[in-house]
């Protein structure tokens, strides 16, 4: 008669097999009590990646924290539960967004100025205006003096404004002053947020059609790993903006009405930068809101629904923190049909590596110049642009 055959554990868990004698012999435990210490491991693994309130006593018991980090590194993350506040928000979001674009004859774009006083390039922008009536409405929101204007367009268009201070969550406050009083207009369908030094760089028809035929908003949105990226990020922001969702990006945006109303209607999100993020805060992080909070909002919210770049243009060539300043002399027609032929926008890292990111500006997937505007101008450059106009607006 044949003898029976078992198992054992070999060296490297390689099976081998044995005679029935050898099976029941002293040794021939030892397999069932290897299985049961794994089988038991194994139970404290899975009660600790489903209870992980838990999860630390499990460690001390079984392992070393060290190890039990190790594990919860190679384990899928659970999902985090959405607060009540969050999941309101969320709904009213989405509701928005879901509607459908209200776009006719009558659409107009809203040209929102965020301005310390008077506007320096009003008459340029005067001329930019002239036979569009009807299809533009202007919002100003100066900051400090009122302004003393001298175009028609301009009159009387001023909004209650209040003290913004660079770097401060003020800035992001005139924003949705200037947002909240463009709204109210139902016609108002784009809404272009410009400062005092801000230039046309195309026709206003060319502008119209580019915004009204396109269902994006361009925003500008780009991960940046350095320190004045997400580097500054808080622990404060948690739950609602992990870090790995802080984005980078300009504040000068257009955008279309239903992303004006979700702005207006977000109060979850912005708490979070009004109440944590500003110079100075946590070691000196120097978070900037206006840097921040509309680039992380739309990647969390509709990361599919914007740009991720501006199609405002600004020279950072002299890596300071402000961009460079365009004076008379830079004036040329040669520069303005550099800036209006770019096709490809960049974004450099703040982490010290150099490391630049390029990609193509599309238009409703069709590659196209990037910019239809672009700061910072001198006043003192208001005659040669106005002297240039026809011409550099007239690049296709």
């Amino acid at each position: 008669m044949r003898p029976m055959k078992g198992w054992r554990l070999g060296s490297l868990g390689d099976m081998q097999s044995l005679n029935g004698a050898r099976y029941r012999s002293s040794h021939g435990r030892r397999p069932i009590w290897i299985i049961a210490a794994v089988s038991l491991v194994s139970m404290f693994f899975i009660f600790g990646y489903m209870y992980p309130h838990h999860s630390k006593a499990a460690c001390h018991m079984m392992i070393s924290s060290r190890g039990c980090k190790a594990l919860a590194d190679w384990l899928p993350p659970s999902p985090r539960q959405y607060s009540d506040e969050e999941i309101a928000s969320r709904v009213v979001i989405r509701e928005i967004l879901d509607s459908p674009p209200v776009k006719g004859k009558t659409s107009k774009i809203a040209f929102m100025f965020l301005t310390p006083g008077s506007l320096p390039l009003e008459m340029l922008w005067d001329r930019f205006f002239q036979g569009h009536e009807g299809k533009f409405s202007v919002y100003i929101h100066a900051s400090r003096a009122r302004p003393v204007h001298a175009s028609r367009y301009f009159v009387n268009r001023e909004i209650r404004s209040d003290e913004v201070v660079w770097g401060r969550i003020s800035m992001i406050d005139a924003e949705r002053r200037l947002l909240a009083s463009a709204l109210k207009d139902p016609e108002n369908q784009q809404f272009v947020l410009l400062s005092d030094s801000c230039v046309p760089l195309r026709s206003f028809q060319y502008i119209y059609d580019h915004l009204m035929y396109t269902n994006i908003s361009f925003v500008d949105c780009f991960e940046d790993p350095g320190p004045h990226g997400s580097g500054r990020h808080m622990d404060h922001m948690l739950p609602e903006i992990p870090k790995k969702y802080f984005r980078k990006g300009a504040q000068w945006f257009t955008m279309k009405r239903q992303h004006a109303v979700i702005v207006m209607a977000d109060g979850l999100y912005y708490s979070k930068f009004r109440d944590y993020c500003r110079p100075g805060v946590e070691g000196n992080k120097n978070c900037i809101a206006d840097e921040h909070y509309l680039p992380t909002f739309f990647h969390m919210l509709d990361p599919g629904g914007i740009s991720n770049w501006t199609v405002t243009h600004v020279d950072w060539s002299e890596r300071k923190w402000h961009p460079k300043t365009y004076m008379p002399e830079d004036i040329t027609h040669e520069l303005l049909k550099d800036i209006t032929s770019v096709d490809t926008n960049s974004h450099v890292s703040s982490d010290g590596k150099g490391g630049e990111i390029r990609s193509p500006c599309l238009w409703n997937g069709i590659k196209r110049p990037c910019y239809l505007f672009g700061r910072k101008f001198h006043p003192d450059t208001l005659d040669k642009l106005l002297d240039l106009f026809s011409n550099y607006t007239s690049i296709a």
